[in-house]
Order: C-alpha cells, then sequence, then structure tokens
C-alpha cells in the first residue's frame, strides 16, 4: 500500500464537492442521483465515494449546489450505484426534481484514515518543496489515474509541474504545516 495514498471520497475528480461558502464548513460530494426507480420516491444513485457504507438510513446528506439537507430513510444497492429513498421524496415526480444533483456530507464526518493516508481535500493547497527546502509551487489538482495519483503542481511562474504520488517522489506530508517535500523526478 502506498503510505501517502490520498483517499477520494468524490472518485470522479470533475464532480467535486465543496464548500457552501466562504469560510463555511466543507462540504464534499459522495453521490450523484441520476433517475427515479420506480413510483414511490426511490432514486438511483451513482457513489463518488470509496466509503458507501457510511451512508444509510438516518444519515443527513445535503443535495445540490444549495446543499438542501435530507435524511436518507432507505438505501439498497443496486450495483454499481445505490437506491436511495430520502425524507420527504415519496413520488416518482419529485424524486425526478433532484436528478443529475451531486449528494453531500460534512468533511467533519469522514471516518479518520490510517497514519500516513490523506483525502484528497487534505491534500490541495499544500506548499510543495523540495528535499532542500526549494518551494516549488503548490499543489493545485490530484489526476486519479489507474496506477497511482499524479499531483499538479502549479508554480510560482504559472507553470505546471506533475509529480507521481509514489515513495521515491514524495518524501513527506505535514497537513499541519501545510507543506509536502518531494524530490522530482531526473527529468524535472
Amino acid at each position: 500500500m502506498n503510505r501517502h495514498r490520498p483517499m477520494s471520497p468524490d472518485r470522479n475528480r470533475n464532480e467535486t464537492g465543496g464548500s457552501p461558502g466562504k469560510g463555511g464548513p466543507l462540504l464534499l460530494a459522495v453521490g450523484k442521483l441520476r433517475r427515479p426507480h420506480g413510483i414511490h420516491g426511490e432514486i438511483l444513485m451513482d457513489v463518488l465515494t470509496d466509503f458507501p457504507d457510511r451512508l444509510g438510513p438516518g444519515k443527513e446528506v445535503y443535495v445540490g449546489e444549495s446543499h438542501r439537507p435530507y435524511e436518507i430513510i432507505h438505501m439498497r444497492r443496486h450495483d454499481p450505484a445505490l437506491l436511495v429513498t430520502l425524507d420527504g421524496i415519496d413520488t416518482r415526480e419529485s424524486a425526478g426534481e433532484l436528478r443529475n444533483q451531486l449528494v453531500y456530507v460534512y468533511a467533519d464526518g469522514l471516518p479518520d484514515l490510517p497514519e500516513g493516508e490523506y483525502y484528497h481535500h487534505q491534500l490541495m493547497g499544500l506548499r510543495v518543496e523540495d528535499e532542500a527546502g526549494n518551494e516549488l509551487g503548490v499543489l493545485e489538482q490530484i489526476l486519479v489515474t489507474g496506477a497511482n495519483d499524479v499531483y499538479l503542481v502549479r508554480t510560482s511562474d504559472d507553470k505546471e509541474l506533475l509529480l507521481p504520488a509514489i515513495h521515491d517522489v514524495v518524501l513527506e506530508i505535514d497537513i499541519k504545516q501545510g507543506k509536502m517535500v518531494v524530490r522530482p523526478m531526473d527529468w524535472y
């Protein structure tokens, strides 16, 4: 297992969660509502989280850009997605009104990860330095690939530096200090 392996509550990087306002609590996307299923308000939800088991009856979620709160009443697997019933949504028509909206949870409700593993949102914005302490830039984006993630670092001269998220390159992550120490590949 990659010691610096980030975990993503939002697998599809084009559909990430965000804060409801400047300085507000961080919300992260965990699902995307698709289409009604049946006539009693059930709706198909694509899963965008590594922790779908943290969702379930009684869990409060926030839907759409307005982050409207709903309680999950019922949930069942419909591989690879889930079928969910939300409080107050009890007809096919009311479920249809939620089509294509993201489902969010508060980041502070996410489970703790083992030491050395991080959520993507914890890494975004970190200062990136080399071993000698030279600032390389700021972690701007995480590209999810099949083998390992790739960190896109924006340099002070507005260039992009791509760093594979592997042991040989990522030497240290210090969330409290807001920095990442890396050893760029020889071709840098």
